[in-house]
């Protein structure tokens, strides 16, 4: 972490509105694309990018270490998206025990050739149909570049668990993928 950021970090603690706006213009393009990879819909990446910075708003002052911030900030997100996946699913439970057909999926992201078109299509597809927890870890671990102790720290979760996840979740876009 540079100067920069750490002294940031502390003005936004003691309440300085200006540096936390400063924080929040620094790290809304990484929130709220790790909203948008954990639920593929922008809208809700949106909502979750706002009540993310809400809640950081709120207790940034006991937060204990300033060094902790981002993954602080990436545990918050992770939760709030892993929440908004939960109840998403139980909806479409209770839709699906009605009677009612699910909608497909329908990406709002265009790539250039055809080809890259339906591999993204297939990854997302793929990425649907994983649990919330083995799609968080694939997004952590493999998009956001993210190592193991990070991940089980932000997920509070032991490291054995995060590999066994991830493990399980690259098989399971392996088989859905190729």
């Amino acid at each position: 972490m540079d100067q920069e950021l750490y002294t940031l970090i502390q003005k936004a603690k003691r309440g300085d509105k200006e540096a936390f706006a400063q924080l929040v213009t620094r790290y809304k393009g990484v929130v709220f694309r790790q909203a948008y990879a954990m639920l593929n819909d922008r809208m809700e990446a949106e909502d979750v990018s706002q009540e993310a910075f809400m809640k950081v708003h709120a207790s940034l002052s006991k937060l204990g270490s300033e060094y902790a911030f981002a993954s602080w900030l990436t545990r918050i997100v992770s939760r709030l998206c892993y929440d908004r996946l939960q109840r998403k699913k139980q909806r479409e439970e209770k839709v699906i025990w009605e009677g009612s057909k699910e909608q497909p999926f329908s990406p709002a992201n265009h790539l250039d050739t055809m080809e890259h078109k339906q591999l993204q299509l297939s990854i997302e597809e793929a990425l649907q149909k994983l649990s919330p927890e083995q799609k968080m870890v694939i997004i952590l671990r493999d998009i956001q570049g993210f190592t193991y102790d990070e991940i089980a720290d932000i997920l509070q979760v032991p490291v054995g668990t995060i590999k066994s996840r991830l493990h399980t979740a690259r098989l399971a876009l392996r088989l859905v993928v190729l």
